[in-house]
């Protein structure tokens, strides 16, 4: 297109041969050309993943699938996907030469992760992630997992200062990747946990790299794993530091965001829209807002897939991408960079999700890490500690009501309800806290219908304490309302409930009254406003987290062992090779509405 600009200057370079003769007026394509050559541009490719929470080997059941359309029937199929060896293969493919591509990742990299990963404080992903050639990350919320500290030993090496180092001789280098942290500060201080920003070169054109958290991120953590930290607002932070990275001479911005979106459709290569208009949640109004000085945004946390256009403050549509989770999709984002301006030129950033499929060779180096680590950990991992006699899907599961969530808050009343553990009377379960299925058919040389410890810390790998605390009636009510209302009220969080608790949730109201008082009943009977009731959850839960402050007025609080504990016994005292346990019917929860009833 030819821009007042160049247009102006190919006539002044005419008007002057006008001095020796006619005046010739180019072409539109003819000054378009004269511009294209004044504006030289580079290419640059960005490799993009996230939410890859330490799976190096392949996700089992739901987790390990991505949703496309078949092109012979035309109908939606489940293609098995992910696994580092494969994620290593495919984006070393689709790598160009180094100098023009930058693998980046929108958070989660560690933090609820598999067995093999987890044992070793997610060492091993750290290493793979190396291995593969990631440049730059995002914090995630799960990076705080474990603490501040630990995450600045991530970056930065040395032994675990409780379990040391796993090998001797060897020494945890830290992360050759940079970890951004531009919304997270220490309280006392206010400066970055990390670094902000990152600025590299691309072709002699430099590109920087903001990564921020989302600000909720203190309310879906244990408050040990943020203590001492605080939370800035994901708009501010990175406009605040667009205009630094400007000021700098840095004019090609990327924004590494972990907050994301909610496709209309869960179909990894769905079009959202020229406008955007077919994505939902946190990141259209974030992405809305931004500086139109970033020219590319990707995101995470919310899981899903999407490669999408939002409009930013000039209405100028943006490229907003996620590449769904653990290392099943890898995002492919090519752009061109002005050389004289230093900017992204919008327009010609196309992005693309692609899926990480089994089919294609393993790589080498991976397949030798994955087989290192999952060695040392075997003893522990394939220890058997249950039986099922079908799929009991607890992630993979869209209901409100997930007959895993079912399992394991019966584990939790299980394991707390004597006198001495706690006396508890009901349980519950966080929804999020549910990481994987457990899956019928064998991962190993366990057989089929064998749950194995490593199968059963996938399920639950935060290995949160459990807690049992006392709430009146009228809180326990609360609480149940706190699902729907209040900072869960245009996302609700239902948690998964134990069998002795029922009641009806009617979606075609609004807020705390989606919550049917009168069909709330434990073991049968109503709930009584002024009586005190035994309630067990997780710690995480029990402080209030994912939007419950009722847990937190909870009072008599009592420590137990670990939800992982008490779901791994559940598992052993119910369930054998001649009687496994069975999927729960899914009646605690009545859910009415348009379109929605899972009685």
């Amino acid at each position: 297109m030819l821009t007042v600009r160049s247009r102006r200057t190919a006539l002044a370079v005419v008007a002057a041969a006008g001095l020796f003769g006619a005046v010739v007026v180019p072409t539109a394509a003819q000054a378009a050309d004269m511009d294209a050559k004044r504006h030289k541009t580079v290419n640059l490719q960005l490799l993009a993943i996230n939410d890859f929470h330490g799976n190096l080997e392949p996700p089992a059941g739901s987790s390990g699938t991505i949703k496309e359309i078949d092109p012979a029937t035309g109908k939606e199929v489940s293609t098995p996907a992910g696994g580092i060896e494969y994620l290593a293969t495919e984006l070393r493919k689709a790598r160009v030469p180094a100098d023009d591509s930058i693998t980046v990742a929108a958070g989660d990299i560690i933090g609820a992760s598999p067995l093999t990963s987890a044992l070793f404080h997610d060492e091993p992903t750290i290493e793979a992630m190396d291995k593969l050639g990631l440049d730059v990350t995002s914090v995630g919320n799960h990076e705080f997992d474990e603490g501040s500290q630990e995450l600045l030993r991530i970056q930065n090496g040395g032994c675990h200062p409780t379990d040391g180092c796993y090998e001797p001789g060897r020494k945890f280098k830290g992360a050759n990747f940079n970890y951004l942290s531009a919304n997270v500060t220490d309280e006392k201080t206010g400066k970055p946990l990390l670094a902000p920003y990152w600025v590299t070169k691309s072709q002699g054109v430099k590109v920087g790299f903001i990564g921020v958290t989302l600000e909720g991120t203190p309310n879906i953590v244990t408050a040990e794993g943020v203590k001492g930290l605080k939370f800035a607002n994901e708009v501010t932070t990175i406009n605040k530091y667009a205009a630094e990275l400007k000021a700098k001479g840095v004019n090609s911005i990327v924004a590494l965001i972990h907050e994301g979106g909610y496709p209309a459709s869960g179909v990894y290569d769905y079009d959202c829209g020229a406008a955007g208009q077919g994505i939902s949640g946190p990141i259209v109004d974030i992405a809305k807002k931004i500086d139109p000085a970033v020219g590319a945004i990707v995101t995470g946390h919310t899981h899903n897939a999407y490669a999408c256009s939002i409009p930013d403050p000039n209405g100028v549509p943006r490229s907003v991408t996620s590449a769904a989770s653990f290392g099943r999709l890898f995002t492919q984002i090519d752009m061109k960079l002005d050389k004289t301006t230093g900017e992204i030129v919008r327009p010609s950033v196309k992005a693309e999700n692609h899926v990480v499929r089994r089919t294609v060779a393993k790589a080498p180096d991976m397949t030798a890490l994955v087989d290192h680590y999952s060695k040392l950990a075997a003893p522990i991992a394939n220890r058997p500690v249950g039986y099922i006699a079908s799929d009991i899907n607890g992630r993979g599961n869209g209901d409100l009501e997930k007959p895993l969530g079912d399992v394991i808050a019966d584990s939790q009343l299980a394991g707390l309800a004597s006198a001495d553990k706690g006396g508890a009377q009901v349980a519950f379960m966080n929804p999020g806290g549910i990481r994987s299925d457990l899956v019928y058919k064998a991962s190993g040389a366990e057989g089929d219908g064998v749950v194995t410890y490593g199968e059963a810390f996938t399920v639950q790998p935060f290995t949160n304490m459990m807690q049992v605390k006392t709430l009146t009636g009228a809180q326990l009510i609360q609480l149940l309302q706190q699902q729907v209302s209040g900072s869960n009220a245009a996302a609700p969080k239902v948690l998964q409930v134990s069998s002795n608790l029922h009641y009806t949730l009617d979606m075609r109201k609004t807020g705390a009254d989606r919550v049917v008082l009168d069909s709330v009943r434990l073991n049968g009977a109503p709930v009584d406003p002024a009586a005190k009731y035994r309630v067990a959850a997780n710690e995480f839960l029990a402080g209030g987290g994912d939007g419950f402050p009722a847990f937190a007025a909870g009072t008599d609080k009592l420590v137990g062992p670990s939800d992982l504990d008490v779901f791994v016994a559940y598992l052993s005292a119910h369930s054998s090779a001649a009687s496994p346990l069975q999927a729960p019917a899914q009646d605690r929860i009545k859910v009415i509405g348009p379109g929605v009833d899972i009685d």
